[in-house]
């Protein structure tokens, strides 16, 4: 069985909470995995970066070569960067998210999985401070990866230090997102396990077990230890979408709606075997309002918003040079929160003095009370000090 470990410092504020006119809860998806030349210990960039055949180190034109259609507006960066994740999740409070569930490799030292696992911790540090909540969305297909390495005896055996180490470390958390009294916890398919034996088995030893979430048409995988499903993106979008509301949505104990912005893959381009094969256009933000409004009229009481930063697959929320903000300034509305372009732009400005001035101290102390400022919605406090700074 599991043994407790010891509660992970929450270093919470009392980092007050945004008001929105929309009842539902909005949870976005958060891929931690990037890595610059600056973050590795070989100086390279990280694989979600460069794919097989891209090289972020060569400037083109004021913009890396990176292996993504789009390109973030603070450009590529790694998801440990302090600065990075106070920008992503300023914006993402100020634009009515209640929390964020990350993608999750496991416990195990293996491929970038400890690189990942680092960098969901200082999420989850960051988090904290902005008062957001979070869950995880495992990759189960890790644990076999994990056996394959030697870094455990069984792909089952991984599993459970997995879910140990969650147990003893995120779910114990303050803002850990719990259902029903018990932890959420979303799978990623499964991928490996696909037997209510094997996840009886991956979850021994934990109490209470986690409220757990298939992938879409999956709960049968994990049969009894599957509280609910949810939905994701695909081709057909809207008609499958409409599928799993109409029919699924209403027969399963938990259902979590999606919405997204498009999706554009840059495997074949990556020199990362073929492209997915669909694409599904962005089409001016047509179809983030029409994934947006699906979710609100679905009965659903939750959505996940699919997603924060997959460039790789062109599904990213978070602003770019091609969309800007506009895709947050969705959510803004959808949400009916009080804040609009402006405070977003405030954020990025943040952003941008912390890398201006990243060596001076008296500088920085100051920016940490906008960040103060901003965190508590303070905004116009905020934007006084920022004027302040050239």
């Amino acid at each position: 069985s599991c043994t407790q470990g010891a509660e992970m410092p929450t270093g919470a504020t009392a980092a007050t909470s945004v008001p929105k006119a929309n009842p539902m809860r909005i949870y976005m998806h958060y891929m931690p995995w990037f890595e610059s030349a600056e973050s590795t210990a070989n100086g390279r960039w990280g694989l979600h970066w460069t794919m097989a055949n891209r090289d972020p180190g060569q400037i083109v034109e004021d913009r890396r070569e990176i292996a993504a259609h789009y390109y973030p507006l603070i450009g590529p960066y790694a998801s440990g960067d302090k600065d990075v994740l106070e920008y992503h999740l300023l914006l993402m409070k100020l634009t009515g998210i209640d929390g964020v569930l990350v993608d999750w490799y496991g416990s195990h030292d293996v491929n970038d999985y400890r690189s990942n696992r680092n960098n969901t911790e200082a999420l989850i540090e960051g988090l904290n401070e902005v008062g957001l909540q979070f869950a995880v969305v495992y990759e189960d297909y890790s644990a076999g990866q994990v056996a394959a390495n030697g870094a455990a005896n069984t792909a089952l055996g991984a599993a459970r230090g997995d879910m140990c180490y969650l147990a003893g470390n995120y779910f114990n958390d303050d803002h850990y997102i719990e259902v029903d009294g018990a932890p959420l916890l979303l799978v990623f398919g499964p991928r490996l396990f696909e037997t209510e034996a094997e996840w009886a088995q991956v979850f021994t030893g934990l109490d209470p077990k986690p409220h757990l979430l298939t992938l879409w048409h999956q709960s049968g995988d994990a049969g009894q230890n599957a509280a609910g499903e949810f939905a994701w993106v695909y081709n057909n979008h809207l008609q499958e979408l409409d599928v799993f509301y109409r029919d699924v949505a209403p027969r399963i104990q938990t259902p979590l709606a999606a919405a997204y912005p498009g999706f554009r893959d840059f495997y074949a381009e990556g020199g990362w075997g073929s492209a997915l094969g669909w694409q599904i256009e962005h089409d001016q933000g047509r179809t983030f309002a029409e994934t947006l409004q699906r979710a609100q009229q679905s009965g659903v009481n939750a959505v996940q918003l699919v997603t924060w930063n997959d460039f790789g697959e062109g599904t990213m929320i978070e602003p770019t040079r091609e969309f800007g903000f506009s895709f947050l300034e969705q959510v803004q509305r959808f949400a009916g929160v009080e804040y609009g372009r402006g405070e977003l732009e405030r954020v990025y400005e943040l952003y941008q003095l912390r890398k201006k001035y990243a060596g001076d101290v008296e500088v920085q102390r100051q920016l940490d009370q906008v960040f103060n400022f901003l965190a508590s919605l303070a905004v116009d406090e905020a934007a006084v000090l920022l004027d302040g700074i050239d």
